[in-house]
């Protein structure tokens, strides 16, 4: 009988926090309050999203891992069915749900999901190397198309989204996590399925390797912006600097995707590591059910929070940071404890468990 590894649910309780806050930020626009809240939310943008999706590829990884192993053609083919309908309904749902909240997220996972299909039986190297190739692919895209083709930026718009090729571009390429990097972190989270991550020795290891390359890549991020500026005049050319060499999701350079990547494998180790220590601890255990109905509150948080949040006439009303960081709060804190109400009782989420009865059809 399988053991599941809680300290991943761990960590996705973590990840759908992290995106509950950066999101209510963003749509009650909140550019006014207290600094230092404004500072740490602010820090979260793009890292919560990045751990979400290293850790869509350990859950592949490790829905996969038996065909991979036994290299049976028929299970492996089965497998990749399964991963197919799930990408196909995620893309279906995330474009139904687009007009709702244009920065979802649910069907670049449906397109990311489609591609890692081919890719679960690859062996490690090729998928490091195809992380840098997707990264690599970005940069030049950049040479070759404008990346702010499509945006107004003002308002987080995307003006031709509804057009094939506005569609495509922003799938692939500009949107707000394109396949082309962020396949990356789903190939670093398949990947990371295949470590045996309860071995401590080797779970340190990759946190102390990981936690490394985060630091040293933001301190080389700050320290080229920093060069880089004192040869220059204008104020527009330094925000251009910032978005090459700095660490923001947008646009996802080469030094976001490994900064982010490598942060969210750090939290991952660690969540693994408390989990384990104090596997019996009432909190970690509330934390894990939360993780397990990670797809199902993503909905939750747009359509009741931020549908709460338009009946109380607060969405986009420039509301202080305050206003976000404690709305954003007492979500996260209805859903620990209906997390836990409803595993003790259902086990799955209610979309945790329709995309897992569609998939094994």
């Amino acid at each position: 009988m399988k053991t599941r590894i809680i300290g991943y649910d761990f960590a996705r309780a973590f990840a759908i926090f992290g995106m509950v806050f950066v999101n209510f930020k963003i749509v009650l626009d909140s550019t006014t309050g207290n600094e230092t809240l404004r500072v740490i939310v602010s820090l979260v943008e793009g890292r919560a999203s990045a751990l979400f999706v290293v850790l869509a590829g350990v859950g592949i990884s490790l829905l996969t891992k038996t065909a991979r192993l036994q290299k049976d053609a028929s299970v492996i083919i089965q497998k990749r069915l399964s991963l197919l309908k799930r990408g196909i309904l995620l893309i279906v749902i995330g474009l139904l749900y687009t007009p709702i909240w244009p920065a979802d997220i649910l069907h670049f996972y449906g397109f990311y999901f489609l591609i890692a299909a081919y890719f679960i039986t690859v062996s490690d190297r090729l998928l490091w190397g195809a992380s840098a190739v997707s990264c690599l692919a970005f940069v030049l895209l950049l040479f070759i198309f404008d990346y702010e083709t499509g945006w107004d930026f003002s308002t987080l718009t995307y003006l031709d989204f509804w057009t094939f090729a506005g569609m495509f571009r922003h799938i692939f390429y500009n949107g707000f996590h394109p396949v082309i990097p962020w396949l990356a972190f789903i190939f670093v989270g398949i990947w990371l399925g295949r470590q045996d991550l309860s071995h401590l020795a080797l779970r340190r290891t990759i946190a102390l390797a990981s936690g490394s390359v985060w630091v040293l890549t933001e301190l080389a991020s700050k320290a080229s912006i920093i060069v880089v500026s004192q040869y220059l005049s204008h104020s527009d050319s330094y925000d251009d600097i910032i978005s090459l060499l700095g660490t923001s999701a947008m646009p996802p350079m080469p030094q976001y995707i490994i900064a982010a990547g490598s942060l969210a494998i750090l939290i991952i180790c660690l969540s693994i590591e408390v989990t384990e220590k104090y596997p019996t601890n009432r909190m970690n255990t509330w934390l894990a059910h939360t993780g397990q109905l990670s797809l199902t509150l993503y909905v939750a948080h747009v359509i009741l929070g931020m549908g709460l949040l338009e009946a109380l006439g607060l969405l986009n009303n420039k509301q202080p940071i305050e206003i976000a960081v404690i709305s954003a709060g007492l979500f996260c804190l209805v859903s620990i404890v209906f997390s836990h109400w409803w595993v003790n009782r259902y086990k799955e989420g209610p979309l945790e468990r329709l995309f897992k009865k569609i998939s094994e059809q």
